[in-house]
C-alpha cells in the first residue's frame, strides 16, 4: 500500500476544510509545524509533526512521528531511545551528490526518510529506491502536485512509500488519495470450455498497442459482455510469417470491453494514447499499462462462445484469423480458428452490472 501525506503548513485560511476532505478521503497521514494543528486528529490518520527551521518543542503533543533535520536536532535513533512512543523520521533535502548519499543512507537505516529533491530529474530518487532495497524503513517523497505524485508512485516500478504534498485547493486530498490507490486487484481466473465457434463475417477489429512488453503469459481480457471475458495473449509467441511484436494484442471486436483502471471497463473502441488498461497473467496477476496506440481496421471475425462449470458463460469476437489466439490453462496458447467445443480457456466472470463502465448493482441484461 502506497502512503498519501497531506502538508497542511502552508494552506491557510482552507485548512480546517482541507482535513476535513483528507480524514474523510482515509490518508494516512498530516503534516504539520504545530502540535495543536495535529490535536483533535483521529486515530484513523498518522499525525506528523515536521519541525524545520525550529527547535525542539517542549512537548510533541499527540504525534505519531516527528521529522527532524539531525544537524539542528540531533540523529533519528538517538531521538527515539529519549522519546519511547513517538517514532522519528529524518528530513533531507538533496541538492547534490553529497546530500544523495545523506538520503542513500537514511533510506537503510532511518524508519522515516522524508526527501525533497530540489531538480525535477526523477533519477536521483531512482537511486534511494536502490539503495533501500531490502530495508524495513519508509521513504516518503515530496511532490508539488498530483501528477508528479503519480510519477514517484511509479519510479523504478516500485515507487516511493508514500508522497507528501501540499494540497493547493480542497479535492487535492481525495485525487493524491486515489493516485496512492491507483493499483489494480489481481483478478479470479475461472477454466472455461468451448461450446462453439462461428464465422460472422467482416466487422472492425482492435489492435492495442501498448508502451509495455507483456510477458508470455500475460494478455488482456477481452468479451462482447462484462461479466464474461477470455484472456487474449500478446504477440509475444512466434509467427511464420511475422516478427513478434510483444508490445500488442490483437483484441477484438470494437465492441468488446476490457478491464481499464479504479474498477472500470472500457471499450476497445475507446481507448486511446493514453489511456491505462489492466495486463493479466495467467495466474490472474495484474499491473496498469499505458497504451500507446490503437489500431482498428475491417478484418473478417470470428466468435467464440464457452461457458464456466457454474454454467455461466462469456463470448469473445475475434479477427478471424490463425495468428490470433487466446491462453488456456497453464499458458496454453491456443489460435482462435482452430478452437473447437471442449477446447478449455481462461476467462474472468464478473459478477457486477456496469453502467459507463462503472460496475454498479442492478438488473442487466447483456445476450
Amino acid at each position: 500500500m502506497k502512503l498519501s501525506w497531506i502538508d497542511i503548513r502552508s494552506v491557510g485560511s482552507a485548512k480546517a476544510a482541507i482535513v476535513e476532505e483528507a480524514i474523510h478521503a482515509r490518508v494516512e497521514g498530516i503534516l504539520a509545524s504545530d502540535p495543536a494543528d495535529l490535536e483533535g486528529l483521529p486515530p484513523t490518520v498518522r499525525r506528523i509533526l515536521f519541525l524545520q527551521g525550529q527547535p525542539l518543542p517542549e512537548s510533541f503533543g499527540n504525534a505519531d512521528i516527528v521529522v527532524v533535520e539531525p544537524g539542528k536536532h540531533g540523529e533519528p535513533s538517538e531521538l527515539a531511545h529519549l522519546h519511547p512512543g513517538i517514532e522519528f523520521g529524518r528530513y533531507v533535502e538533496i541538492i547534490d551528490a553529497d546530500t544523495l548519499e545523506d538520503a542513500c543512507r537514511s533510506a537503510r537505516t532511518d524508519r522515516w526518510s522524508l526527501l525533497y529533491f530540489r531538480d525535477p530529474t526523477k533519477i536521483p530518487l531512482e537511486i534511494v529506491i536502490a539503495a533501500a532495497a531490502r530495508s524495513e524503513g519508509n521513504l516518503v517523497t515530496v511532490a508539488q502536485d498530483v501528477e508528479e505524485a503519480e510519477i514517484i508512485f511509479g519510479v523504478l516500478e516500485l515507487g516511493s512509500d508514500g508522497v507528501l504534498m501540499a494540497p493547493a485547493a480542497v479535492g487535492d486530498a481525495t485525487a493524491l488519495k486515489r493516485a496512492a490507490d491507483a493499483g489494480v486487484a489481481d483478478v479470479q481466473l475461472t477454466e472455461l470450455e468451448v461450446t462453439s465457434t462461428a464465422h460472422v463475417g467482416m466487422g472492425d477489429r482492435a489492435c492495442v498497442d501498448t508502451a509495455t512488453y507483456f510477458r508470455e503469459d500475460e494478455g488482456i481480457l477481452v468479451g462482447s459482455t462484462s461479466k464474461g471475458m477470455i484472456l487474449c495473449v500478446s504477440e509475444t509467441h512466434p509467427l511464420p510469417y511475422m516478427p513478434t511484436r510483444p508490445f500488442r494484442v490483437n483484441a477484438g471486436a470494437i465492441h468488446s470491453y476490457t478491464l481499464g483502471q479504479n474498477e472500470r471497463t472500457n471499450y476497445l473502441s475507446e481507448l486511446k494514447a493514453g489511456s491505462r488498461i489492466t495486463a493479466v497473467d495467467i495466474h490472474g496477476k495484474t499491473r496498469l499499462v499505458t497504451v500507446g496506440r490503437v489500431k482498428i481496421e475491417s478484418r473478417p471475425l470470428i466468435l467464440i462462445e464457452a461457458t464456466a462449470p457454474d454454467g455461466r458463460t462469456a463470448n469473445l469476437i475475434l479477427q478471424d484469423d490463425w495468428h490470433v489466439r487466446v491462453l488456456g490453462p497453464g499458458g496454453k496458447v491456443l489460435n482462435s480458428t482452430e478452437l473447437k467445443p471442449g477446447d478449455k480457456v481462461l476467462g474472468y466472470l464478473p459478477s457486477e452490472d456496469r453502467h459507463v463502465g462503472y460496475p454498479i448493482d442492478e438488473f442487466c441484461l447483456e445476450k
